[in-house]
This record gives structure tokens, sequence and C-alpha cells, in this order.
């Protein structure tokens, strides 16, 4: 299949997944959402892949986040819907049932930072910065971002990041455990390729066993906490502070919200 935001690459049983809209940062849009679970369905079905690498297209940017455009308009049925279809594309990548590992060069922000949370390892290049900045358009996060994040690094930091939409370095973000390993820019593909190839000349019987068994710890109450997450998604899509975020963003100017 011939993708319009997407490109996938298999070789020596590693496939590589890039989002490809550079001139949006990789956003993620409806089309990307839709391609990305055709391609990891193909990836999953594929024998000849055992590991699956996600990276954005060029050096700026793994994903700046979701397409604002889409969020205009949004309300509370269609935004739980929104929010609902974002947790299936990344749950897919979680339940993958092979390891996918996150060659994060460039921001990570928003669904960017969801979708790397998502994935089993995340690999960032010295550039990369990672935040969950949806307070800022009077959103949460939405594609899970509110029980990986905190699973991940602790409640404390993750409430610190999503409170107050400040984004983090890579050097910081490897500290507190969100990314296994730093490295420099032009070293980052092949580094996660080089994992990767460690990965795929293990048992893959056991490698999928370990991914299940790993997966388990995160899944307890998890499906509850992603249901509460999208309720309440579709709440803040229904306020009046959502519609002067998304408004003010692509106004290009600074928010000002009504705490209503």
């Amino acid at each position: 299949m011939a993708y319009q935001t997407l490109l996938l690459e298999v070789k020596d049983r590693i496939a590589v997944l890039t989002i490809n809209r550079p001139e949006k940062l990789n956003a993620l849009n409806a089309t990307t959402k839709n391609e990305m679970v055709h391609a990891l369905e193909s990836c999953k079905s594929n024998v000849s892949v055992d590991v699956v690498i996600i990276t954005g297209a060029g050096e700026k940017a793994f994903v700046a986040g979701t397409d604002i455009g889409e969020l205009t308009g949004l309300n509370p049925d269609t935004g739980k819907e929104f929010s609902s279809r974002g947790q299936e594309v990344f749950n897919l990548v979680e339940h993958l049932g092979k390891p996918v590992i996150a060659a994060v060069n460039g921001y990570a922000l928003g669904g960017g930072c969801e979708l790397a949370l998502a994935c089993h390892l995340r690999i960032a290049s010295e550039n990369a910065k990672f935040g969950q900045p949806e307070v800022n358009l009077g959103i949460i996060p939405g594609y899970g971002g509110t029980q990986r994040l905190a699973r991940l690094v602790g409640t404390g930091r993750a409430m610190e990041m999503i409170l107050t939409g400040e984004p983090i370095d890579a050097m910081e973000a490897h500290r507190i455990g969100l990314v296994n390993k730093v490295v420099q820019q032009r070293d980052l593909l092949d580094t996660c390729r080089a994992i990767a190839a460690k990965i795929a000349a293990k048992s893959q019987v056991a490698i999928r066993l370990a991914l299940k068994a790993v997966n388990m710890t995160r899944e307890t109450m998890q499906a509850d906490g992603q249901e509460l997450e999208a309720s309440l998604f579709g709440v803040c899509c229904g306020s009046e502070d959502f519609q002067e975020g998304t408004k003010a963003f692509l106004e290009k100017r600074k928010p000002e919200f009504r705490n209503r």
C-alpha cells in the first residue's frame, strides 16, 4: 500500500516506520492515524519483521503533536471519540506483539510524547524535547498520556509535566527514566537498528512472551483509566477554554483563558 503520510521500509527483519509530514513537524492527523493502523497491522502479520522502529521525517521533530486544526469544533461526544481513536492506535503499538522502538529525533510533544510512551523502548537524539502541553489548549492528554507517563516516571513527575505543560530536554528525560538512551542525532537510527538487531537475534517466542508479561503490569486498571481519560477529554472539549486555546494557537497569540 502506498501511504500519504508514512514511509515503511523492511530490511534485515527490522521495519522502520517514518511519520512523513515534515512540513507539519510530523503532526498526527486522521490520515496518519489510519495509515499507522494499516502499517502496524502489516508489520504484526509479516513474519519477516521482528522489530519495529518508529521515527519522524527530518531532524526537527519525531511527532510535534496532534494536528490542531482537527481539534477545532470538537464537543464532549466527538472529543471522547477523538481521544478513544488515538488510544486505539497507540494501544496497537503497545500490544503489537513485537518490540517497538521510538527513535525520537526532535520534538515529541502531546500526541508525539504519547506515541513514544506507547513504544517499548525510547532512544532520543540530543536535540529531543518531550512534553505534554495540552493544558495550553484547555484540554488534557488524550492518547493514553495521563496513564502511561505516570506509570513510567512516577506520579509526581508526570503531574509536573502535564500540569505545567513545560517540555523537558533529552538529558532530563533520560534522568527520570522516560528514555533509555540519548545519542547524537547522526547516530540515532544506527543505534536503534543495533538494538533492534540484538532483539531480532533472540528467541522471538521469548521476546513475544516477555512483552506480554511486562505489558500486563502496565495494564492493571489501565483500561478504566483510559475510559476516564477519554470522558474527561470530551468534557474539556465542551469548555470555553478549549475554544479559546485552539483559536489562540491557530491565530498565533497567547490564549486568554476564563477558567470555564
